[in-house]
């Protein structure tokens, strides 16, 4: 791989971390963030310091964002968007599907080509294998710079549809934090019965570890539209939600939590789902009370 003119916008621990990855390969790399800091100590490093955000996008076609979201985008790349003719964003900062397909159709009205990642590593992991990121937009564009931000992780491509990077991303997420939130609240409810948490892991890693196994069952189902109580019942699922719930109140533990589960789980047998699988909460949820369509 030749060595290409890379600038990296945005220098938090994600901006610096890539910044390092192409520099460790050759790449030459400009870098800018608001704050001088971070910049000074990677052109210690090797870097080339640019002085604003419109030096730091003259100084190279491919431009990797690392910022908080598509404000800080539009607030940083505004003052330059005179030099955005024929180079490309790459956006590896957070945002929703529809945030990056409008953040497309602004580059493009500047003559820029506009490519949406979601990044499936922390810091550390950047430029180690085993992490990956989702990449949406232009295929030719995205296959032109593949082997660069093979750098940073290994690539994903979904689609053209620039929102489809973002939408794999914010699922993962969504996944993820209510994972945790879960995992926390079970920790808590039983740190007020005096178990701690790493006498808690093992049956929590348990739980966890079927999950794959969960998903992989129920998936044919839910992409068939079937939800069959063969195997679970909403019913009996409502039942568990709620004593969930009792134990959280008799702990003294927020119930906030088991009690939003719990309402769900109500609005299904509302519906009609109590003798069908958990998994019909999927319509429940495709169609929330009092939020209407687009």
């Amino acid at each position: 791989m030749g060595r290409r003119d890379v600038s990296v916008i945005g220098l938090g621990p994600m901006g610096r971390a890539m910044a390092r990855a192409f520099l460790g390969r050759g790449h030459r790399v400009t870098v800018w963030n608001r704050s001088t800091g971070s910049a000074d100590e990677l052109a210690a490093e090797g870097a080339r310091r640019a002085a604003t955000a419109r030096d730091a996008v003259a100084a190279s076609e491919l431009i990797v964002l690392s910022l908080t979201d598509q404000h800080a985008m539009y607030a940083v790349l505004g003052p330059a968007t005179d030099e955005l003719s024929g180079r490309v964003l790459v956006n590896l900062g957070s945002q929703t599907p529809q945030s990056a397909r409008d953040a497309s159709r602004w580059a493009s009205g500047h003559g820029a080509a506009y490519l949406t990642g979601g990044v499936l590593a922390s810091p550390p992991g950047i430029g180690q294998p085993g992490f990956s990121t989702f990449y949406s937009g232009p295929k030719d564009v995205f296959d032109t710079h593949r082997e660069t931000l093979e750098v940073l992780t290994g690539t994903d491509f979904r689609g053209e549809d620039p929102g489809l990077a973002a939408l794999y991303y914010q699922a993962g997420m969504d996944l993820f934090w209510t994972t945790v939130l879960g995992w926390l609240h079970a920790l808590a409810m039983a740190d007020a019965q005096g178990v701690g948490a790493e006498e808690l892991l093992p049956s929590m890693s348990s739980v966890l570890s079927g999950m794959p196994d969960f998903l992989a069952h129920y998936t044919p189902r839910i992409a068939a539209g079937e939800h069959p109580g063969d195997i679970d019942r909403l019913a009996m699922g409502a039942a568990s939600a709620e004593h969930v719930l009792r134990t959280a109140q008799d702990t003294g533990v927020d119930p906030s939590l088991p009690n939003a589960v719990l309402e769900i789980f109500r609005r299904g047998t509302a519906a009609g789902h109590a003798d069908d699988s958990v998994t019909s909460l999927i319509e429940v949820l495709k169609a929330p009370t009092g939020v209407g369509g687009d």
